[in-house]
């Protein structure tokens, strides 16, 4: 495929990208890293604390309550996101919140909470895994294969 030249831009049209570059607004790039460090820490100790507390409460390994401790925070971001509490913390913790399991269970729970006038089966069911459809197909297909190798090779 041949390369396309760049057309080149007149005087006034550089002098216009000049002056729309030094106009741009600067993000705050340390503060939006310390904010997504602080809450992203925070989703971590609050999710150590409940795997800790299945440890303790139902007498689980730490392998064995890190499932229920999962599904937990999942619950936990799904229930915030669906009484509109997840968007506004998400506004100053950034990746913070959006990289963790919390993320994965707000994508979801916005998806269907975005089509629920259209009905439960066409609208919340169906719309449900639009994003996060891609990450759950993409995870039980590897799980697949890496148990196949397990079950032929290793086992």
């Amino acid at each position: 495929m041949p390369k396309k030249k760049k057309k080149s831009l007149s005087p006034q049209q550089k002098k216009y990208q000049q002056l729309v570059k030094k106009m741009e607004p600067k993000p705050p790039i340390i503060r939006n890293a310390l904010m997504a460090f602080l809450f992203g820490g925070t989703v971590c100790i609050i999710g150590q604390f409940i795997t800790d507390f299945y440890m303790v409460t139902m007498d689980l390994s730490k392998t064995q309550a890190g499932n229920p401790a999962i599904a937990t925070m999942i619950f936990i971001g799904a229930l915030l996101t669906g009484i509109g509490v997840f968007d506004k913390i998400a506004k100053y913790a950034g990746a913070g919140l959006s990289v963790p399991v919390t993320g994965f269970a707000n994508s979801i729970v916005s998806s269907a909470l975005e089509f629920k006038r259209e009905g439960l089966v066409l609208g919340v069911g169906s719309k449900m895994f639009i994003l996060a459809g891609s990450i759950i197909t993409f995870g039980v297909v590897t799980a697949f294969f890496i148990g196949l190798y397990y079950a032929i090779f290793i086992y």
